[in-house]
């Protein structure tokens, strides 16, 4: 099972600059471009869970009932490969594992578009 983690936003003296996707959705939402009349102010307002993944793996039941305390379970992924964010079950930013405030944080490095995405990462 892939170990995970929510991520919540930081806004430790940062400063954005939205790439061209940002800047077309806010261009909509500035518009008007709900369709008939409605707003999508609505929806700029609700808060979804974000998850990121730093690895997964496979191990069979009487190694998982053999866990406990001090165990190591290897991941797929190297330390240095970049995490993967989803939103429910859509990959759509990677990034890296980030300290704020002695706390973990994940720092963002790709926005992924769907034409990015590998065939069995579109759901």
């Amino acid at each position: 099972m892939p170990e995970t983690a929510v991520a919540e936003p930081v806004t430790q003296n940062q400063e954005t600059i939205p790439d061209s996707k940002t800047k077309a959705f806010a261009e909509a939402v500035d518009s008007g471009a709900a369709g008939a009349g409605g707003s999508l102010d609505i929806l700029l307002d609700m808060t979804i869970p974000v998850t990121v993944t730093i690895g997964s793996t496979q191990i069979p039941i009487r190694r998982l009932l053999q866990l406990g305390p001090g165990s190591v379970v290897k991941l797929d992924k190297s330390v240095d490969a970049p995490l993967d964010l989803y939103l429910k079950d859509t990959k759509f930013a990677t990034g890296n594992v980030v300290v704020v405030d002695g706390r973990f944080a994940v720092k963002i490095k790709q926005i992924l578009g769907l034409g990015e995405l590998k065939p069995d990462e579109k759901k």
